[in-house]
């Protein structure tokens, strides 16, 4: 498949399943850990390096962003995605959620951390993600945002390609072009984890290099100065 054509490519076994079965685990256990810590108040809801339910995409689902674990993957997957884009990529920041049984992920494009974005699975029941190729939008920006878009609107989105992915699988694709969803999950549980990354070429790239940290692990609000 070619992604600078289609805007999307799918990279079978982009980590081997004893992989991604060890960080499925991991992050379950991370889970755990947080949950414990949480019911004996050992942290408060607001301590976020172990994890939060208050991601405001999929409210009280289990979420931690740029865990180490997961940040030294993205480094290692990064000549695969440069492989397979044809791009020289800038790691932005990783973001690994576990999916609960009634979860929905909205139709979507995403902020330009997220200008070559990747799924990957890594472990639970199978859940297809479904993205619109075509590059249309057909959900409003929010207030402020361009006018202009929103007159080009949608009213029948097309339904997408369904992608169905196995652990150690990654859909690769331009996050900020493309609407992407997930129907109501029927399972018990999904692991997936997020890799952004950013164009070389694209103006800005550079300055946003690890979503603008000082380096990678580190949390969303530890802005470099």
């Amino acid at each position: 498949m070619d992604f600078k054509k289609n805007k999307y490519v799918i990279i079978k076994n982009a980590i081997d399943k004893d992989l991604a079965t060890f960080l499925f685990n991991y992050l379950c256990m991370q889970k755990q850990v947080y949950d414990t810590c949480l019911q004996e108040k050992y942290i408060s809801p607001y301590e976020i390096l172990l994890g939060t339910y208050d991601d405001l995409q999929v409210p009280n689902t289990y979420s931690i962003y740029a865990d180490v674990a997961m940040e030294t993957l993205m480094l290692k997957c990064q000549p695969g995605m440069e492989k397979a884009t044809g791009l020289k990529l800038y790691p932005a920041y990783t973001f690994a959620r576990i999916y609960k049984k009634g979860d929905i992920l909205k139709r979507h494009k995403d902020r330009f951390s997220c200008e070559i974005s990747t799924t990957m699975n890594l472990g639970g029941d199978d859940w297809p993600i479904y993205l619109d190729p075509t590059g249309q939008s057909s959900v409003r920006p929010n207030a402020g945002e361009d006018i202009e878009e929103s007159k080009r609107l949608v009213k029948n989105p097309n339904k997408g390609v369904k992608v169905n992915l196995k652990p150690g699988d990654m859909l690769v694709y331009r996050g900020c072009e493309l609407e992407h969803w997930r129907n109501k999950f029927k399972g018990k549980e999904c692991c997936q984890v997020f890799l952004h990354y950013n164009n070389a070429k694209t103006k800005g790239s550079r300055e946003n290099m690890f979503d603008k940290r000082k380096h990678l692990g580190l949390p969303s609000w530890f802005v470099r100065t």
